[in-house]
C-alpha cells in the first residue's frame, strides 16, 4: 500500500476531525486559558496592599525605582534637572464605588499580565496542529519569542514609560491655580492601558517574522515604506495611549527601534527562504 507523504498524512489526520470537534477543542483552550487568568486575578484581588500599593500606586511616588534612578544618574553627571522628587498631585477617589472597582480591574490586568504566556501557549497548541511539519518546525519557539517581547514590553511600560508620563502629567499646568487631583479610575486606566499597550505593541518583530514567513512581507517592502511605518507607529501610539503628546512620543521611539530590528528579522528570513529554495 503506498504511504502518503508526511504532509499528506497530517492534513488527512486534521480532516478527521469536524468543524463542531475544532470548536469544542478550541472552546476548551480558551477555558483553560481563562482559568489561568482568573487565577492569577483572585491572587492578585487578595494581595491588595502589593498589587495596588506598590505595583500600581507605585509610579505615583518620589521613591519609586525609576525615579530614584534618574536621581542617581543626575548625580553622577551633575545634571539636577533628572532628578524627579516631587509629584505635585493627588489622587482621589469621586465614585462611591471607584476604589472597589478599580481594585477589580487592576487585579485583572494583573491577572492577563501574570497568564499571558500560559494563555498564549494554549492558543498556540490550538493552532499548531493545523501546520504541516515544516511550518510547525519554522514556527519553533514562538510561545518563548512572544512571551519575551511581551514581558520586554510591559517592563518597558511599567518602568520607562508610565512613570515619565505620569511626571509629565502631572506637573503639566494651565495655570499655578489649577490643582492636579486626579481621579483614581483615571490614573489606573492610564497605567493599565500604558503597560498593556507596550505588550502587545513589542510584538512587532514576531509579526513580522511571520509575515515574511508567510511572502506577504519583504525587507525591501518594509525599507521603501519605512517613512509610512513610522507614521503607522505614531496612529497606533495615539490609538493605545492616553491622548498626551508625550506618553506618544515616548512609546514611539522604542517602536521605531523595533522596526529597524524587524527589518534586520525580515532580511534574515527572506534570506533563509531564498537558500531554501534554491
Amino acid at each position: 500500500m503506498q504511504q502518503l507523504p508526511a504532509d499528506q498524512q497530517h492534513l488527512a489526520e486534521e480532516t478527521e476531525m469536524s468543524f463542531l470537534d475544532h470548536l469544542e477543542e478550541l472552546r476548551w483552550h480558551i477555558i483553560r486559558a481563562f482559568i489561568a487568568i482568573s487565577v492569577f486575578t483572585i491572587a492578585a484581588f487578595v494581595s491588595k496592599e502589593f498589587v495596588f500599593g506598590t505595583l500600581i500606586l507605585g509610579p505615583s511616588r518620589v521613591d519609586f525605582w525609576t525615579y530614584q534612578q534618574l536621581c542617581y544618574i543626575g548625580d553622577l553627571i551633575q545634571i539636577e534637572a533628572l532628578c524627579i522628587d516631587k509629584l505635585p498631585f493627588i489622587i482621589q477617589s469621586r465614585q462611591m464605588t471607584g476604589q472597589f472597582t478599580m481594585h477589580i480591574t487592576s487585579s485583572f490586568a494583573v491577572g492577563i499580565i501574570a497568564a499571558f504566556p500560559y494563555a498564549f501557549w494554549e492558543i498556540w497548541r490550538f493552532i499548531s496542529p493545523g501546520l504541516y511539519i515544516k511550518e510547525r518546525r519554522l514556527a519553533r519557539g514562538a510561545v518563548f519569542y512572544v512571551s519575551l517581547l511581551f514581558t520586554i514590553g510591559v517592563l518597558f511600560g511599567y518602568l520607562i514609560l508610565t512613570p515619565l508620563s505620569v511626571n509629565f502629567l502631572a506637573n503639566y499646568q494651565l495655570d499655578p491655580s489649577i490643582l492636579n487631583e486626579f481621579d483614581i479610575v483615571s490614573y489606573v486606566s492610564t497605567v493599565t492601558t500604558l503597560v498593556l499597550a507596550c505588550g502587545l505593541l513589542f510584538q512587532l518583530p514576531m509579526v513580522v517574522y511571520f509575515l515574511t514567513k508567510a511572502g506577504l512581507l519583504t525587507p525591501d517592502i518594509m525599507k521603501t515604506y519605512r517613512k509610512h511605518g513610522i507614521v503607522v507607529i505614531f496612529l497606533l501610539g495615539a490609538m493605545l495611549t492616553p491622548p498626551d503628546p508625550f506618553s506618544q512620543i515616548l512609546i514611539a521611539i522604542p517602536l521605531i527601534g523595533l522596526y529597524q530590528f524587524s527589518i534586520m528579522i525580515s532580511n534574515k528570513t527572506f534570506k533563509n527562504i531564498s537558500r531554501d529554495l534554491d
